[in-house]
C-alpha cells in the first residue's frame, strides 16, 4: 500500500500554483444594499469594544444553497468552505491536506482509496462525523433526482456517471463505510489529482441523521449543522449572515477568528464605501477607481485560475454557423478590454485553459500550446461573408448578447457590441436579467448569445474541457462533436501523463476551432485590506479560506 505522505508529495510537484466552476452575480437593488450597509454599520459599532475578533466581509448575494452538492458558486463557496470539511482541505501552500481524513492508503493499482476518519471530527451539535455521512452525502451529490450541477465531479468514482445519468443504483456507486471512521472509495481509473478534487465543496459530508430528520436542515441557522472551522450563527436572508467560531472542530486551535459578518451587497461602488466608513474590512476595486487604487500598498492581487468568457447558442440561428461563430470571436480585441474596461491586471485570454498548469516536463500548459483566438478583424470580416453566404443570409439575423445584472459585466458587453458595430458591421441588442433567471435560461439553451465565467474546482486542465462534451451540465451551448467526446475520456482515463496531457491540447484546439464560446481574459483576484486584517488565503480554484485568518 501506498501511504498518503509518498502521494502528497507527488502531487505537490504536479499541482500548479493555479488551479474551480462557473460563478456570477447579480444585483439586489439598493433597498437590499442599504439594509445591509445598515445592518454591518451597527454590528461593527458593538463589537468594537467586546474584545473580540470579528472580521467584516461581503458575499455579493445570497448563497445559492448551503446544501453541498447544491452550492456550486463562488457566493455559496465563500461560506461553505468555512462552515464545513471534506476528507483533504487546500493549505495554505494551495495543496491538499489532511482534514477530516487524518490519513489514507492507496491501493497498488491506484483505483481504491481507504480513509482514516478522526476520532474528534464532531458536528457542532455534538455528533461524531462518521463514514456513513460521506457515503450518504455522496450519493446525494450522483443522484438524479438531487439535480446537482457538481455531479459530474463524481464520476471518477466507479458508477457513478451510471447512477447520475440513471442507468444504475446508489448502491452501484463503489464508497463504503467500512466502519464508521473508516471511509473507502473506488474509482473507474487511477486519477493521480483526486486527493485535490475532494477539496471540492460537493464533496463536503452530510450529517445523515439530522438530513433524514430535515431534509431542509441547510436553510436556515438555527438548523444548520456545521464540521468545520466555524458554525452557522445567524442568517437573515439576503441581508447578513453570521459564522462564529466551531468550539466542535477538530482543529479548532488554529482558528483566531470569533465571528465572520457577511453583508450581501451586490455593488462594488458601495462595497467600496462601505469599506471606506469602517464596516468592511475587505473590499473589492471599483472599475472607475482602478486606475488610482490598483497600486495602493493594502492591495493584493492573487492568481486564481478561472476565464471569463462567452457562449454561443449553435442551436439558434445565425450561430449554427462555425464561421460566423469565429467572426464574432475574431472581432473582439481582448488586450483592449484588459486595459480599458476591466483595469484589474487581468491577462487577456486567447484560449481556454489558464495559465498556471505544469505539464509532466515541467512547463507551463498555456507556455507549450499556442494561443488559440487572436483579434483579427479582416480575417473575421471574411468569415462573416463566407458564413452568410453558406446560410443564404442577404442579412444577417437579429443578434441579441445577454449578460447577468452587473455594472462591469454591463461594460463588457457594451464594448464588444461596438467591437461588433466597427469590426463586422453588426448592430448587437443588449439584455440583462438577475442572476438566477439568467442562469436558469442559459442552461434552458433560452439564449443565443451570452457571458459566462469559470472557476476551475480542481487543479487540473481537463475540469474546464470536460465542461464542453456532449449533455454538460456545464455546456449550455448546444455543441456537440463525437471527437472531443473521446479525447475527454481518454484524457479522464490514461495513465501516461505525457498522452494524457497531448489528449487535453488536441481537445483545446478543436474546442478553438469549432468556436461554441470565446474566451475574454483570465481571472486573478484583487482586493484592498485594512490595516489589522492577515491571513486570508484566496486559493487559485476559487475557495475562500478564513480558518486561518486574522485581525489586531
Amino acid at each position: 500500500m501506498k501511504k498518503n505522505s509518498l502521494l502528497l508529495l507527488l502531487f505537490t510537484a504536479f499541482i500548479l500554483v493555479l488551479a474551480a466552476c462557473t460563478t456570477s452575480t447579480g444585483n439586489d437593488g439598493d433597498e437590499q444594499e442599504d439594509s445591509g450597509a445598515d445592518s454591518d454599520a451597527e454590528a461593527a459599532e458593538e463589537n468594537d469594544d467586546s474584545g473580540e475578533k470579528v472580521l467584516y466581509m461581503n458575499n455579493g448575494e445570497e448563497p445559492t444553497s448551503l446544501n453541498p452538492p447544491i452550492g456550486f458558486d463562488s457566493v455559496s463557496w465563500n461560506v461553505l468552505n468555512n462552515l464545513m470539511e471534506g476528507l483533504t482541505r487546500l493549505g495554505q501552500d494551495d495543496t491538499p491536506q489532511p482534514a477530516i481524513a487524518e490519513d489514507w492508503d492507496i491501493s497498488d493499482d491506484e483505483k481504491t482509496y481507504t480513509f482514516n476518519l478522526r476520532d474528534d471530527a464532531n458536528w457542532s451539535n455534538g455528533d461524531p462525523v462518521t463514514a456513513e455521512d460521506f457515503v450518504y452525502a455522496w450519493r446525494q451529490l450522483l443522484d438524479p433526482e438531487t439535480g446537482s450541477s457538481a455531479a459530474f465531479l463524481g464520476y471518477f468514482i466507479e458508477g457513478g456517471e451510471a447512477y447520475n445519468a440513471g442507468d444504475g443504483s446508489a448502491e452501484d456507486v463503489a464508497v463504503e463505510a467500512v466502519d464508521d471512521k473508516t471511509f473507502e472509495v473506488t474509482l473507474e481509473a487511477p486519477t493521480g489529482f483526486f486527493l485535490h478534487v475532494l477539496t471540492n465543496p460537493a464533496f463536503f459530508p452530510v450529517n445523515k441523521d439530522v438530513a433524514e430528520e430535515n431534509p431542509e436542515w441547510y436553510s436556515e441557522a438555527d438548523s444548520f449543522v456545521a464540521n468545520g472551522p466555524f458554525k452557522l450563527e445567524s442568517w437573515t436572508h439576503d441581508q447578513e449572515m453570521v459564522m462564529a467560531k466551531n468550539d466542535a472542530y477538530w482543529d479548532q486551535d488554529t482558528v483566531n477568528l470569533d465571528q465572520v459578518h457577511w453583508a450581501m451587497v451586490n455593488d462594488v461602488n458601495t462595497e467600496y464605501q462601505m469599506f471606506e466608513s469602517d464596516e468592511l474590512d475587505v473590499t473589492e476595486i471599483p472599475s472607475d477607481l482602478a486606475d488610482q487604487l490598483i497600486d495602493g500598498d493594502n492591495v493584493v492581487i492573487e492568481d486564481q485560475a478561472g476565464v471569463y468568457f462567452y457562449r454561443f447558442n449553435v442551436t439558434e440561428e445565425p450561430f449554427q454557423n462555425e464561421k460566423i461563430r469565429k467572426a464574432f470571436a475574431l472581432s473582439v480585441n481582448q488586450e483592449d478590454i484588459v486595459d480599458y474596461v476591466t483595469k484589474n491586471k487581468e491577462e487577456a485570454a486567447k484560449a481556454f485553459v489558464s495559465p498556471g498548469f505544469t505539464n509532466p516536463s515541467g512547463e507551463d500548459y498555456r507556455d507549450v500550446n499556442d494561443d488559440l483566438v487572436n483579434f483579427d478583424p479582416e480575417q473575421a470580416e471574411k468569415l462573416l461573408e463566407e458564413g452568410m453566404e453558406e446560410e443564404g443570409y442577404d442579412e444577417l439575423p437579429d443578434v441579441t448578447l445577454t449578460y447577468n445584472t452587473s455594472d462591469d459585466h454591463k461594460a463588457i458587453a457594451e464594448t464588444l457590441q461596438n467591437m461588433f458595430s466597427e469590426n463586422l458591421g453588426v448592430d448587437v441588442e443588449l439584455a440583462n436579467t438577475e442572476w438566477n433567471v439568467f442562469l436558469d435560461d442559459q442552461k434552458a439553451l433560452n439564449l443565443q448569445f451570452s457571458r459566462s465565467s469559470f472557476i476551475f474546482d480542481y487543479g487540473d486542465p481537463v475540469n474546464f474541457l470536460e465542461s464542453f462534451i456532449t449533455d454538460s451540465s456545464m455546456n449550455r451551448t448546444g455543441w456537440s462533436n463525437d471527437e472531443y467526446d473521446e479525447l475527454i475520456a481518454q484524457a479522464k482515463q490514461e495513465t501516461d501523463e505525457e498522452k494524457r496531457w497531448e489528449q487535453m491540447s488536441e481537445a483545446e484546439k478543436l474546442l478553438a476551432e469549432e468556436m461554441p464560446i470565446f474566451p475574454i481574459h483570465y481571472y486573478n483576484q484583487v482586493y484592498i485590506y485594512k490595516d489589522d486584517v492577515q491571513d486570508i488565503v484566496r486559493h487559485p480554484v476559487g475557495y475562500l479560506e478564513l480558518k486561518w485568518a486574522d485581525k489586531d
